[in-house]
């Protein structure tokens, strides 16, 4: 095999090759460069905003594509156009689909224009969000632009066929693998390997001993930095010298090199590591040394500036297809001018492909734009004001633009409306004419841009009714961790595609002992320990959700997300979103914070997560009861979410429910735990307690609270819930434990601004907070850097001195 700093000499000898086969290659490599040289001109003449493109990856891709079959899943580099290509999962009319921003899912169908162009996805449902048989079609993860965020997901991905070939067969696996013989396969540039999201799926894969196929594409520069400034002695394989696997390891990755531009090679290596990464489900790295980048990195800049007049002199005699064409000619597989006929022919029908996407793009803008001029047609009035006819001017304008936008027409529309007087004799219902069009754009602008965000089908989790906890004389008292290690027993039963995995999730059973005995009984697939490693970790569960299980990743604590957050926020929350619906990951972030003594363990940074995860639900519970009721209620939908555990609740007392692993808690309802007609007080998770506790305090003192816990930020009071008790009580407050301005400034903005709760009040809102800092350390340092239930008193209590200082005198 072809290892590390020894590139094997290969047999490239015509009478090893199939001609046609060679040809077919030749011609897709062309059609892929000519897509590139047009996307790059549609960009700089303005048709297209922005392009990135494959061009001088040609080669190496055609070649691995060779050994992706149905079932195997592609997550990879923005560059992968020919990939997609050769493994015919993209045609070249979607690549300018892609570039154009086509909203039309017939024609784009892996991002529906939400997504820069050589970012694909290959569909995973149908229109009613059921699965569609996964096994059976070849997969793409959807792409993602930040440098190596394709690699996390890459670990679930890998693991899956793992799992689907050693678990026990269960008909539900059927439509997502077959016998657990498929291949992740992730691609990445050379630069990208700096990132410490390489480094950390490449170690765990190499641990874990999963089938993951990764080619890194080196062409010696990461924009204008070239490689001796980005990676240790210049050679990610050599870097990576200490993972290599030889024989007798039970860890580690094959390594393999080779050169970018020679087919036979390329051939040869990647059919050798494939193979092995099939069949022993073993981690292969593909280092594809020698490659080219001909029109630099993107449309952004030119490569002139930056490589030297030497470099580019190689580049030019070393661009794969060149040596290519140089080989085929030498191994008499075919004559100078049949390779000539097809590069002719990949040009044409480049350029036939960019001609259809660009008609397809802009017929549907005309006819809308059609459709508003004939509204103003026939229809003109020289405004007494302006002493012209302004509205005949703005559709003439309009009229004009050659190759409108969506923004052009509704621009116009909304000018139109703001120059027609309404006493206008001659322009009669004009306005309203105008108006019912914008509202038909602005709805047609929401399904093509905005829809999506969480799922729609009938499975969305929103949709699951509420099963409330049963309880009986015999329900007894336990620590509040035996109801989620009980409800997870009941869940584990159940679901056979459920797993969990986590920082000493499996042989202790957690640092709070929420999987006790769960790994002795469900095994060490479905319950397992894993490094520390969180970004993986939530990597892992998106790639398994992706393959059809569902999986509960665990973070030990919140603060710890941070770690992951990049992944959380750049793909699956946005996963849903970018496809617009084509994929989804119906995963479940497992977590415990708030409330606990010191800087680490304790912080909320809610306002940070709920900000930046639109697109997963984010569910708060008070207590270990209404934890496991919120995790059947996830696992009965099929949407992602974030579960924050309250940490101080795993050894407190609660009476635990007859109907263990089936009760659901519905997402975005609130619920009123203490009826009050002064002052409303919404709280959440572990404020919960201390919240009770100041009502009881403010009750000594004749003041009613309503005690209002969300249950879940995301979705946030779907019933206006908190809204009806502010109309009876007209006072509210906000109170939590994360920052000043934060997750009590979103659901004031919610609450008072976006629900209309401002007019109904007789006092300003207010929050409470904790300081802007985190917890300090021991019981002093969480008193004084957190509020307390005595802060939650003076504060409601202020608020009655306002209202009545008779009744409630100042106290300070």
């Amino acid at each position: 095999m072809s290892t590390v700093g020894d590139i094997k000499s290969i047999n490239g000898k015509a009478d090893n090759f199939d001609p046609s086969e060679v040809l077919k290659d030749y011609y897709i490599g062309w059609l892929s460069r000519n897509m590139s040289l047009i996307g790059r001109k549609e960009v700089l003449t303005g048709k297209a905003k922005f392009g990135i493109f494959g061009d001088g990856k040609e080669l190496p891709q055609i070649a691995m594509a060779k050994y992706f079959q149905p079932g195997d899943w592609r997550s990879g580099y923005y560059r992968d156009q020919t990939f997609m290509l050769a493994t015919e999962m993209s045609p070249a009319e979607e690549f300018f689909h892609q570039l154009y921003g086509n909203t039309d899912l017939a024609d784009n169908p892996s991002n529906g224009g939400r997504s820069f162009n050589n970012h694909f996805a290959t569909r995973s449902h149908n229109e009613d969000g059921s699965w569609k048989n996964l096994a059976n079609q070849k997969n793409t993860a959807s792409d993602l632009s930040p440098t190596a965020g394709q690699m996390p997901r890459l670990i679930g991905l890998a693991y899956a066929s793992k799992l689907y070939r050693h678990l026990p067969h269960d008909k539900s696996f059927e439509n997502f693998s077959n016998g657990g013989n498929e291949v992740a396969f992730g691609t990445i540039g050379d630069a990208s390997t700096s990132e410490g999201h390489f480094f950390e799926i490449m170690n765990a894969v190499a641990v874990m001993q999963v089938p993951l196929a990764m080619a890194v594409w080196d062409d010696g520069y990461g924009i204008s930095v070239s490689r001796d400034l980005q990676t240790v002695k210049s050679s990610i394989s050599e870097a990576l010298k200490g993972f290599e696997k030889k024989e007798g390891d039970t860890t580690g990755i094959l390594i393999y090199k080779a050169r970018g531009w020679n087919y036979p090679e390329l051939l040869a290596t990647f059919k050798e590591g494939i193979a092995k990464c099939r069949a022993e489900q073993v981690p292969v790295l593909f280092h594809i040394v020698e490659l080219t980048q001909p029109q630099g990195h993107s449309t952004s800049g030119s490569h002139e500036r930056y490589k030297s007049k030497e470099r580019l002199e190689w580049e030019l005699q070393y661009d794969c297809l060149s040596q290519f064409k140089m080989w085929i000619l030498e191994s008499g597989l075919a004559t100078a001018s049949e390779l000539e006929s097809l590069e002719n022919k990949a040009a044409e029908d480049a350029k036939k492909a960019k001609n259809v996407a660009w008609t397809k793009f802009l017929a549907p803008i005309r006819k809308d734009r059609d459709a508003l001029l004939a509204i103003v047609e026939s229809r003109n009035c020289v405004c007494k004001r302006n002493k012209f006819d302004k509205v005949k001017t703005i559709a003439e304008d309009l009229r004009r633009i050659d190759a409108p936008i969506r923004k052009d027409v509704l621009s116009a529309a909304k000018r139109l409306v703001r120059h027609v007087c309404d006493d206008c004799e001659n322009l009669v219902g004009l306005k309203d004419d105008v108006r019912s069009w914008i509202e038909r754009a602005k709805a047609d602008a929401f399904d093509r841009y905005s829809t999506h965000l969480y799922s729609e089908s009938d499975r969305a989790a929103i949709k699951v009714e509420e099963v409330k906890p049963l309880f009986s004389e015999s329900s007894k008292m336990v620590n509040g961790r035996e109801i989620i290690r009980d409800n997870y027993e009941h869940i584990f039963d159940k679901y056979p595609n459920v797993v969990v995995f986590g920082e000493d999730v499996g042989k202790i059973g957690g640092v709070n002992q929420t999987y006790e005995g769960l790994q002795e009984k469900f095994g060490e697939l479905r319950v397992s320990d894993t490094g520390i490693r969180e970004t993986s970790i939530i990597g892992q569960g998106l790639g398994l959700a992706l393959r059809g299980f569902r999986p509960i990743a665990e973070i030990q604590y919140f603060d710890y997300i941070l770690y992951g957050l990049q992944t959380l926020s750049d793909d699956v929350a946005t996963l849903h979103w970018r496809t617009r619906g084509g994929q989804k990951a119906p995963m479940i972030i497992t977590t415990r914070g708030h409330r606990l003594e010191g800087i680490w363990h304790s912080g909320s940074p809610l306002s940070m997560v709920i900000n930046s995860i639109r697109g997963i639900y984010v569910c708060v519970p008070r207590n270990m009861t209404q934890a496991a009721g919120m995790y059947n209620t996830l696992l009965k939908g099929d949407d992602p979410a974030l579960v924050v555990e309250p940490l101080n609740g795993y050894r407190l007392k609660e009476l635990r429910p007859d109907n263990i692993g089936e009760y659901t808690v519905p997402l975005g309802i609130p619920e009123i735990l203490n009826e009050g007609t002064d002052i409303t007080l919404v709280t959440y998770g572990s404020c919960v307690r201390i919240a009770q506790d100041a009502v009881k305090q403010l009750a000594e003192f004749g003041i009613s609270v309503e005690l209002i816990d969300v249950q879940t930020l995301l979705p946030f009071d779907r019933t206006n819930t908190i809204l009806e008790s502010v109309k009876k009580t007209n006072r509210v407050v906000f109170f939590d434990e994360d920052v000043p301005g934060g997750a009590t400034a979103f659901m004031m903005q919610r609450v008072i601004e976006e629900r209309g709760g401002f007019y109904h009040l007789e006092d300003e809102p207010k929050t409470i907070t904790a300081r802007e800092h985190r917890p300090a350390f021991a019981s002093d340092g969480d008193y004084f850097s957190n509020p307390n239930a005595e802060d939650v008193f003076d504060t409601l209590y202020e608020m009655m001195h306002r209202s009545n200082p008779t009744k409630y005198p100042r106290l300070f």
